[in-house]
């Protein structure tokens, strides 16, 4: 089992930043895959970012060049950068840990960005 802790979110202004994290812990493998995906309401789920264990990353075009994913191993966690947000980036971010074909997801933070 793995459990996920989530941080970070709240409320902002477009254009402000935000940082989120995600920290797991339990069963950890050395080879994995951590993401971010967010839902907003009435809106399908969407895959925000994702960082493999040996730093490969990929990222939503709609977050492209705004949100920077990253991840200190040591630490089993992942960071999501997010900056110049728009309202519409306004959801609930979801962190998502993978090993084995299994997957994990947190608990969830509330993003919201007021024009």
């Amino acid at each position: 089992q793995v459990q996920l802790v989530e941080s970070g979110g709240g409320l902002v202004q477009a254009g402000g930043s935000l940082r989120l994290s995600c920290a797991a812990s339990g069963s950890i493998r050395s080879i994995n895959t951590m993401e971010y995906y967010r839902q907003a309401p009435g809106k399908q789920r969407e895959l925000v970012a994702s960082i493999t264990s040996g730093g490969s990353t990929n990222y939503a075009d709609s977050v492209k060049g705004r949100f920077t994913i990253s991840r200190d191993n040591a630490k089993n966690t992942v960071y999501l950068q997010m900056n110049s947000l728009k309202p519409e980036d306004t959801a609930v971010y979801y962190c998502r840990y993978s090993q084995d074909g299994y997957g994990y997801r947190g608990h969830g933070t509330q993003v919201t960005v007021s024009s």
